[in-house]
């Protein structure tokens, strides 16, 4: 799904995913799609502050590994087009008068795996910042 680089765009992205996560078995109360709904909202929001540009939106993309029941992987993927600025390779907590940067510090805490991968040169520069939780 693309959304605008907005904080519009950003709200509409979660909740967009809590609605296709229920759908896909995850009610929206339950620990996994809070858990999910919470990557999505920090990856969106970061897309919006530090991967904008204007006139391109970004794209966020949910996918399970295994089909429901079996144990499964919730992959959750963000893409701009602001491939030069990816987010920082060590994580520093900020000072408690800061007023941000705790966003990857909470992805990295409820993630079971995240990263960066580039899209690469082309007509659609740009990077992908995913996010993967184990459920069920």
């Amino acid at each position: 799904m693309r959304f605008s680089p907005t904080p519009r765009g950003a709200r509409l992205a979660r909740h967009l995913a809590a609605v296709r996560l229920d759908e896909w078995g995850f009610p929206y109360d339950g620990d996994a799609a809070g858990t999910a709904c919470l990557l999505v909202a920090e990856l969106a929001a970061n897309a919006v502050v530090h991967g904008r540009v204007p006139g391109r939106d970004f794209a966020l993309r949910l996918a399970l590994s295994a089909p429901l029941p079996l144990p499964t992987t919730l992959r959750i993927e963000v893409t701009d087009a602001r491939g030069e600025r990816r987010p920082p390779s060590s994580l520093l907590s900020p000072a408690p008068t800061d007023e941000s940067g705790r966003g990857l510090l909470l992805v990295d805490a409820l993630a079971d795996r995240w990263g960066v991968d580039e899209r690469g040169p082309g007509p659609a520069p740009g990077k992908t910042v995913w996010a993967e939780v184990d459920v069920r």
